[in-house]
């Protein structure tokens, strides 16, 4: 039992993105070539690129219990922290997927924030029998645990993180092993979730060996601009449901 908890303890701790393709089509003429160069040359300016938020404006974007009622909303510890950071996989392919369900925003972020999520279990009713209280906290003992993570990108590097979660995603379907400090957990297959937001988003249902028994978590990064949010949900008691509260109010706080 102390083992279980342990295990799932520490994945916990360590939980709370192809390059763009561009064509071209042009006639095998020189001259036809030399005019459509000419062309390009006088057609509107390049859009700006993106330009990413410094910390202090990013955290002031972060979630807090102000914005989502009934949840203890927390900074990822520094333990927290060390733990994400000694987290790895056995495939490196699987690096992003890894990065997002360990409290690292993935990509090279230019400012990165990290928040802990769990939903309040209501108290018992004062009247509730031994058994009621008793299953009550329980609940509070094994609820869902969500990591909010949101980076903020120069350049092209928000859609760039978003695809390399994509193509992690397709490369790791067959599973991974995901060595956290001290121990080890299997997961067996990553699956495609629904989730829609932003200017373009991804959601993924893995399903983990936890003591020999299947769980399911979720991940779901979604883009708004030049931000990506990740958001990996585990429940220390088995399967998790995907943390639609939680990512609509941080999509929502993105703007």
């Amino acid at each position: 039992m102390r083992r279980i908890t342990i295990r799932r303890t520490a994945l916990a701790a360590s939980a709370v993105s192809l390059a763009l393709l561009v064509t071209a089509c042009g006639s095998d003429e020189p001259a036809a070539k030399d005019k459509a160069k000419s062309e390009e040359s006088k057609g509107a300016p390049a859009a700006p690129a993106a330009k990413a938020l410094s910390q202090a404006e990013l955290d002031k974007l972060m979630l807090t219990e102000a914005d989502l009622a009934n949840h203890k909303i927390t900074p990822a510890s520094k333990v927290d922290l060390a733990a994400a950071k000694g987290t790895t996989a056995d495939k490196t392919e699987c690096a992003l997927l890894v990065d997002a369900m360990s409290l690292r925003a993935p990509g090279k972020p230019a400012a990165s924030a990290s928040r802990k999520i769990m939903g309040i279990p209501q108290d018992p009713a004062k009247d509730a029998s031994p058994e009621e209280k008793l299953k009550a906290a329980v609940d509070a003992l094994s609820g869902t645990i969500t990591s909010d993570v949101v980076g903020s990108y120069d350049g092209q590097g928000a859609t760039e993180a978003v695809a390399a979660i994509k193509k992690a995603g397709t490369d790791c379907a067959g599973g991974f092993t995901l060595n956290v400090p001290g121990d080890k957990v299997k997961i067996s297959k990553v699956e495609p979730g629904a989730y829609t937001a932003g200017d373009e988003a991804l959601a993924y249902a893995f399903t983990l060996d936890l003591e020999g028994k299947p769980s399911t978590a979720h991940l779901v990064a979604v883009r708004k601009g030049a931000n990506v949010a990740t958001f990996f949900a585990q429940s220390l008691a088995g399967s998790a449901d995907q943390p639609k509260a939680i990512i609509d109010a941080q999509v929502k706080k993105l703007g």
